[in-house]
């Protein structure tokens, strides 16, 4: 085992000889802190033995709450230059002295054509080359920005006076086309790639990816993620998808190898994501990890880790790049973590699977219309950090009454079923199993298992560190228009394509999505029908829905039902919608399995073995001496360092932790103003070792923040 006890210390002392001579880890200047994304800082300073001694040293209040404090904040600052740069909740980017909070600039986006902005999980930094400026790479709803990383000032020779709209060049009518971008791409050379958020309703935009010129702004090359007539993979697809199907697109970030010029792009599931009868087939780059030369972006190789989603098991979070050692011989390696809790290891030049890989069969689903893959790929090793299917035995307080956010009983009359009599009631059966009208238990949930946080992996070891929910949902289908037919409207069948996917199948809202039961009390007609096409907030819009549709919703959600409306025809011809999608919870708000409810997990992925799992976070109102640490949903990545400590927020409970890297020990903790539902960053100025968190909360029925907190010795 290298943790601790190298047998090889050859091999090891060849990478730490040459794992980061291209790096600044002074500073924290990179996207989780460095190309190869594994969230590692080489700093010291701060090390297991002194970190009970941290204090806070300064606070920013970044602005942008809204009066609701509806908003989050998610991002991974960057300090380049004794700068440290961050993005608050209303998508401004600023600028303040790292080593005292106090600020410097704030550039506000002008997106005067769009509202619906989505967040930012970070920014990218260029130093420039010959007498270009240094500048940052920042993303507003669907403009990428380049901004003088000294002034904040745009710079105007990029794009259109300093901007470029992402909705061009990709084969569909711009103003059509539904995506914002929430996490950064790669900086390769004088490229910046990237790929986009994309609705993930019938309609959505292709989520290919794309590589920019970092001076000019123009366009280098297109990777297309749905093929096209002649490309790879365009025989998963019906022939015509190319032009009407949405998707497969990168959201949750890259990884990039700069030494080979490969970039590794994890992609999401194609839309509609929950039912895929007008896109039979496996749907290749949907779910896929890609390797692209970043030079020209021809595809090197792929791995499709679900076949067909019609789960939404996007791949949430960059991979991490490592070298692991087999045989006293470094690998170069590519690890991918699943919102089904897995992690898929690779040889990162040619993609062959480190660990066996299995095609196991599962039942096909139900769904008319529909044709799901007979096997879906599993990993043998390591073994996954989230449990895989919810048993009688694994439920908490059977005889609970059962809440399941966003899946209500139509019939609010009748006594709640027990926890037990609800499972029962619906199918629990693991990984895979189709969603049908009946109900089926999505274990771990919609959020992962593994979420956009990511993992962080230790250069010198080999060593994952992967934060986890451990959560399970229920998701039931229905026929468009009702189970059994019954005659609805128009607008409603439209709602229930469009809409019941993040408010919730009887639109009542979830966690800071509001609801739309009683939308009327509050927007007009004409207020509902601009927030539908141009998003508002975290919302995309649709602007690819025509006037009609987008009237018919509209007049649905405001009790307005004109002549001619009541129709029998299905909504865009999409025989099902979802409409139950939720947290299966008692009705004390307590997840009915067993805790812990979010884990804590390292693996050795030389090995494939884990060192050591704990409960990350605690459900403060449980008291219950079996479970002294519950564990809580958790959202955000962490940060692992050279003096062998991990930093993580994340938590429900609203508390930055450190913990020690070689046993899971906990360290030190703080109370934070907001909950840390980003990843933090660790730095150095005048010769202090700092540990950055933003506190934006929103998430999880916990209030929301604009706080910036940094911590170092006192």
């Amino acid at each position: 085992m290298i943790c601790g006890a190298c047998s090889t210390e050859s091999a090891k002392d060849q990478l730490n000889n040459n794992a980061w001579e291209n790096i600044d880890f002074r500073n924290w200047s990179h996207y989780l802190g460095d190309p190869a994304r594994t969230h590692f800082s080489t700093l010291n300073q701060i090390d297991s033995g002194n970190v009970h001694r941290l204090k806070l040293k300064w606070t920013y209040k970044s602005g942008g709450l809204s009066d609701d404090r509806s908003t989050q904040i998610q991002t991974n600052p960057l300090i380049a230059s004794d700068i440290l740069y961050g993005v608050n909740a209303v998508n401004s980017l600023f600028a303040v002295k790292a080593a005292t909070g106090e600020p410097l600039w704030t550039f506000i986006p002008t997106n005067t054509d769009q509202t619906g902005l989505g967040l930012s999980r970070g920014l990218m930094h260029w130093q420039g080359q010959g007498e270009q400026k240094s500048r940052l790479l920042f993303t507003s709803g669907f403009y990428l920005f380049a901004v003088d990383a000294e002034t904040g000032v745009l710079i105007k020779e990029f794009g259109q006076e300093g901007r470029i709209d992402l909705r061009k060049n990709l084969g569909r009518d711009p103003k059509k086309i539904p995506i914002v971008v929430t996490t950064p791409g790669v900086i390769y050379k004088d490229r910046y790639i990237i790929g986009c958020r994309t609705s993930e309703s019938p309609g959505a935009a292709p989520g290919h990816i794309r590589s920019y010129n970092l001076v000019s702004g123009e366009l280098e090359w297109i990777f297309h993620t749905i093929p096209q007539p002649g490309e790879y993979g365009y025989d998963t697809w019906p022939a015509q998808a190319y032009k009407t199907t949405g998707g497969a697109n990168n959201w949750a970030g890259m990884a990039l190898d700069e030494e080979r010029g490969i970039v590794y792009v994890p992609t999401g599931s194609a839309a509609f994501d929950w039912y895929g009868g007008d896109r039979v087939g496996d749907n290749l780059f949907a779910n896929s990890l890609i390797a692209l030369n970043a030079e020209n972006g021809e595809r090197l190789w792929h791995f499709q880790m679900v076949h067909h989603d019609v789960w939404d098991r996007d791949l949430p979070a960059p991979p991490n790049l490592l070298e692991i050692e087999r045989d006293g011989k470094l690998i170069p390696a590519v690890a991918q973590i699943t919102k089904s809790g897995h992690v898929f290891l690779f040889n990162r030049i040619d993609g062959k699977p480190l660990f066996p890989i299995e095609e196991k069969p599962f039942p096909v689903t139900t769904l008319e219309g529909d044709t799901t893959s007979p096997t879906q790929p599993l990993p043998l090793k390591p073994k996954p950090f989230a449990r895989q299917i919810l048993l009688e035995e694994d439920l908490y307080a059977p005889d609970e009454p059962a809440f399941v956010d966003d899946f209500i009983d139509k019939d609010q009359n009748i006594e709640p079923p027990t926890v037990m009599e609800k499972f029962r009631d619906i199918t629990s059966n693991g990984q895979f199993i189709p969603i049908d009208t009946k109900g089926v238990i999505l274990y771990p949930g919609a959020d992962g298992g593994a979420e956009w946080g990511g993992a962080a992996v230790d250069p010198r070891t080999g060593i994952m560190y992967v934060n986890s929910n451990e959560m399970a949902w229920i998701v039931r289908m229905a026929e468009v228009g009702g189970d059994e037919g019954e005659d609805s409207s128009w607008g409603q069948q439209l709602s229930q394509v469009h809409c019941a996917r993040c408010h919730g199948g009887q639109l009542e809202g979830l966690g800071i999505i509001p609801e739309l039961k009683n939308v009327k009390d509050r927007l007009s007609v004409e207020e509902i029908s601009n927030i539908i096409l141009n998003g508002k907030g975290t919302m995309v819009g649709l602007p690819n829905l025509s006037e009609d549709e987008i009237k018919g919703i509209a007049q649905f959600l405001h009790g307005i039902e004109e002549e001619g409306d009541h129709r029998t025809d299905r909504a865009l011809d999409m025989p099902y919608a979802m409409v139950g999608f939720g947290r299966f919870k008692d009705s004390r708000g307590f997840p009915v399995m067993k805790p812990p409810w979010g884990t804590l997990n390292a693996i050795d992925l030389n090995t494939g073995d884990y060192l050591w799992t704990i409960p990350l976070g605690h459900e403060e109102s449980l008291k219950d001496p079996l479970f002294p640490v519950s564990g809580t949903e958790n959202y955000g990545g962490p940060v692992i360092t050279a003096g062998g400590v991990l930093f993580i927020a994340a938590t429900k409970d609203e508390k930055f932790r450190a913990f020690n890297m070689v046993n899971g020990e906990l360290l030190w903790e703080t109370d934070l103003p907001a909950g840390g539902y980003a990843t933090p960053a660790s730095y150095k100025v005048d010769g202090k070792q700092y540990i950055v968190i933003a506190c934006g909360g929103g998430k999880m029925g916990t209030p929301s923040g604009d706080r910036y907190l940094a911590f170092t010795l006192e």
